[in-house]
């Protein structure tokens, strides 16, 4: 059956069929124009729709611009009656119904709202499952009698409170002047009240600034800012502070003649401006502007609208005091971040910190970058409990406060404990998580303190990443607080191309999943992100943006290029406890990569004998450990430097070997391997220190 051919054809099919489609599918042949009734045959396996003429005139449709696509009769049906439709097909089909039947309404071309009906017949192969439906469609306007019309107003008037409150709500979750006007624009309730479009304008010292500029084209040149006296409409309901409901075309001429001849070609009937008025003062005007057959307004719409001009006027000033505390706090915390980026050599470094999507409140994320003596750099990341003024103060304050101790020459540890203390002493409740990593290019090697932080990642050369366990301690503030002030080092080595990856938990935390979770998101989201730093670092912020998230993030970046010369003065510093063999296992670790990348792998084996005995005699006949430190002199002999200074005064000297011959022979190593060697006083106890001439590298 082809519905759409209208002539004798089909009829006679359609009574071939009597006794599957009945005789009211004949009768839509024979009389189906008249009553302005039309049929369609949909084949549910190609999707295709066939309409013939009847039935498109019943929608309005030209002929010419349906294609047989179902969807293309959406610009007619009303939203809300079309998914109420879709749900009527949709359940009849999967509930083995063999009809359905339904009114709807739908608007023509002009504007105008008209009633609907529409039967359905469906039809089944052998085994239940629908294949076609052939129905027809009929104008069912003047059926509708005075009592269902009078139920149809109670209906309506019902639905546009119900978006006055719909709205209302969702306007309490909008914090920005920007978030009102894409709520307004994207919500249906335009649609209900029947509305084409919305105009707003924010009052700004004595002038209304237009920030929506109502529908497609309809911007009048000069009006984007105008004064409150000027002849306009919302110029007028901000001085009166009354609503000005306009009726017709020809009220909208007489009442604002310098404005109507710019909109009298959008077909705009009636208009309603509201005065948008917060703490009795007016802050702007809404406009809402109607075209169609519609004109007037009944007593009921003009309450309501002046209820939704009373909510949304609240929403805007709340949203614009929002903004500017947000401009503020934002502006505080940029000020406390680094301005500029130093550039190490040897390495490249990207830093990112983006504020939270969802609410945008203020935090308390920083990153750092700190220049150290030799070459060396110090990378920060750190989160402070909270979000508001005070996480940025107390992070503005903790960032100086690091860079200080670092600066001075402390080790990673004793920078980390020194935070805790300071954080502790501010006397406030917040406290802060935190990694610092001190990276010395030239050898690759990188020590790496955590207090309460997230583990880093390190990307290998070919993108893959994994994550880097980094022992830790407590969080700033927190460790201070209960005397736990020992914060493990890890060393590692960053091959050339190698990147380690810092960055605070809003990276990571997703809802609904576990922070492993996260980091193996992380891991792949790395590997598949671009492999130049600073797109990489962009690409983590853009994917944050898109998923949102209720915390801001910060992300510092540091990838090793290739292995870089000895720099003069370059050093490097172990802390190693007594009865901490991890702290004496990173310390050779470090001996053995800066013996190898300075050039003096001809002595390595010296070099570590020596430093290795230093240590351990510093840790067997002192108490509280002991600072190893390797350094690069000046001049024109290469010379390396080996210094472990302990808490001791009083000084070594060389003697026999015992009996046991287990001690009595670490001077006597010392004064044999190394070129030069002696002890020095250092405050509170003493540093004994040797020097190794090595080779210059080969180029």
């Amino acid at each position: 059956m082809n519905a759409g051919n209208g002539g004798g054809e089909a009829a006679e099919q359609c009574r071939c069929e009597a006794g599957s489609a009945g005789p009211t599918c004949c009768f839509l042949h024979e009389f189906g124009q008249e009553f302005r009734m039309g049929s369609f045959d949909w084949d549910l396996l190609t999707g295709r729709m066939t309409m013939d003429a009847a039935a498109l005139s019943v929608f309005d449709m030209d002929a010419n611009a349906y294609d047989g696509d179902p969807t293309s009769l959406a610009s007619r049906v009303l939203p809300d009656e079309g998914r109420r439709l879709d749900t009527l097909v949709a359940q009849a089909l999967k509930d083995g119904s063999d009809h359905y039947g339904a009114y709807f309404r739908i608007r023509t071309r002009s504007g105008i709202q008209r009633w609907t009906h529409t039967q359905g017949l469906v039809r089944r192969d052998e085994n239940g499952r629908p294949f076609r439906i052939v129905g027809i469609v009929r104008d069912a306007s003047e059926e509708l009698t005075e009592s269902a019309a009078r139920l149809g107003l109670d209906e309506g008037r019902r639905r546009r409170t119900s978006v006055v409150e719909g709205t209302t709500a969702a306007l309490a979750h909008a914090r920005t002047v920007q978030d009102i006007i894409d709520l307004l624009n994207d919500s249906q309730g335009l649609e209900h009240f029947g509305a084409a479009s919305l105009v707003m304008g924010l009052l700004e010292s004595g002038r209304i600034h237009l920030v929506a500029e109502g529908p497609d084209g309809a911007f009048v040149p000069g009006t984007r800012f105008t004064r409150v006296d000027e002849p306009y409409p919302m110029g007028e309901v901000i001085r009166t502070l009354r609503p000005r409901f306009i009726e017709s075309p020809e009220d909208f001429a007489a009442s604002f003649p310098v404005l109507w001849p710019h909109i009298s070609g959008l077909g705009i009937t009636s208009a309603a401006y509201l005065p948008l008025i917060a703490q009795a003062r007016p802050i702007g005007a809404l406009g809402l502007l109607y075209s169609g057959d519609r004109t007037g307004f009944s007593a009921d719409e003009r309450n309501l609208l002046v209820a939704l001009g009373s909510s949304i006027a609240q929403s805007l000033q709340r949203a614009m005091l929002y903004e500017q505390e947000h401009d503020l706090a934002e502006g505080l915390q940029q000020a406390m971040l680094p301005r500029r980026i130093i550039d190490v050599p040897g390495t490249q470094i990207a830093v990112r910190y983006r504020s939270a999507r969802l609410g945008r409140d203020i935090g308390g994320d920083w990153y750092d970058i700190i220049p150290l003596p030799g070459g060396r750099v110090g990378a920060v990341i750190g989160d402070v409990q909270g979000h508001d003024t005070h996480a940025a103060a107390v992070m503005g304050q903790l960032r100086i406060v690091l860079r200080a101790y670092a600066a001075e020459g402390h080790t990673p540890a004793t920078v980390m404990a020194r935070a805790s203390v300071f954080l502790h002493e501010l006397d406030t409740e917040r406290f802060a998580t935190c990694t610092y990593a001190e990276a010395d290019p030239a050898t690759g090697l990188v020590q790496i303190v955590r207090a309460g932080h997230v583990d880093p990642l390190v990307q290998d050369p070919d993108g893959t990443a994994h994550r880097l366990p980094v022992d830790g301690g407590l969080p700033l503030g927190l460790s201070a607080e209960f005397a736990r002030l020992d914060y493990p080092v890890t060393t590692v080595e960053l091959d050339p191309g190698q990147t380690l990856l810092l960055y605070t938990d809003g990276l990571v935390e997703k809802p609904g999943s576990d922070l492993d979770e996260g980091l193996q998101w992380l891991s792949s989201l790395v590997k598949r992100g671009p492999r130049d730093l600073q797109e990489l670092a962009d690409h983590l912020c853009d994917v944050v943006d898109e998923r949102g998230g209720e915390d801001d993030v910060a992300v510092l970046l540091l990838r090793r290029e290739g292995a870089q010369p000895p720099q003069a003065g370059g050093r490097l510093q172990q802390h190693v406890g007594q009865n901490d063999p991890e702290a004496l296992s990173s310390a050779r670790h470090m001996i053995r990569a800066a013996v190898r990348a300075w050039g003096a792998g001809s002595r390595s084996d010296e070099i570590e004998l020596v430093a290795d005995e230093l240590t351990t005699n510093a840790l067997m006949h002192t108490d509280g450990g002991a600072i190893v430190t390797l350094r690069m002199l000046p001049g024109p002999e290469r010379r390396l430097r080996v210094e472990v200074e302990d808490r001791s005064s009083a000084l070594p000297r060389r003697r026999e070997a015992g009996d046991s011959g287990v001690s009595g022979r670490g001077l006597l190593l010392v004064d044999r391997l190394s070129d030069l060697w002696g002890v020095e006083p250092r405050g509170g106890g003493k540093c004994v220190w040797c020097e190794f001439v090595t080779e210059q590298p080969e180029d």
